[in-house]
């Protein structure tokens, strides 16, 4: 999937396909927004100016580059697990036994499908802490792009969350879909605050 061209990716996006979708959409802005942080640090290692806070400057981008990979197999693997999510909403229910059969691969398939945008979501969080350091210490002529990796992972968040809330709420296992829901709404809501608070920052020091 990521190998595509960008141009390749977004063509099928487009279409009525099953994937990519949502799901590895915001697995790869995540990455996007995880990369243009990164990028701040590339502008910043070897400037004298900044040979105080390079070491910090080095793990930070050492940890983004993991961070970058982990996102980026992410739009895989919600592509592998929407598969057969969708070909479980069209098993048959004709019969008592292919109901119940349903209802069992169903239970299956929607926790798959769950779990994998709120690892997409916990990758966020940790990318924006970095980011956040970033537009605190790195070359400030590179600062606009660390407002931008804000703005990717603050749609990464967004856009992960509601393909949580889309699979859980045809859950029927409500204690485990309300579990997920708050943790979801947990990591959008600090996260969310925290890249507005990121962008604002940046923001004020442009104007």
């Amino acid at each position: 999937m990521t190998q595509r061209s960008c141009e390749d990716f977004v063509k099928v996006l487009s279409t009525k396909e099953p994937v990519p979708g949502g799901g590895g959409a915001a697995a790869l802005t995540g990455a996007i927004g995880v990369a243009l942080g990164n990028m701040v640090g590339s502008l910043t290692v070897g400037k004298k100016k900044y040979a105080e806070v390079e070491p910090e400057i080095i793990e930070l981008k050492k940890r983004s580059d993991e961070l970058q990979d982990k996102l980026l197999a992410m739009v895989e693997k919600d592509a592998e697990v929407f598969e057969p999510l969708s070909k479980a909403y069209g098993l048959p229910t004709e019969t008592e036994e292919q109901r119940a059969e349903k209802e069992r691969v169903m239970a299956i398939v929607l926790r798959d499908a769950s779990d994998v945008p709120v690892q997409i979501m916990e990758l966020v969080m940790e990318a924006l802490d970095i980011v956040e350091r970033f537009s605190q210490i790195g070359s400030r002529l590179a600062i606009s792009d660390a407002g931008c990796a804000a703005a990717c992972c603050r749609a990464a968040l967004n856009a992960a969350s509601l393909n949580v809330f889309i699979n859980t709420k045809s859950m029927k296992d409500r204690e485990y879909a309300e579990k997920l829901n708050a943790h979801t709404e947990e990591m959008l809501k600090n996260g969310s605050a925290k890249a507005d608070a990121i962008f604002e920052a940046v923001k004020s020091g442009l104007r």
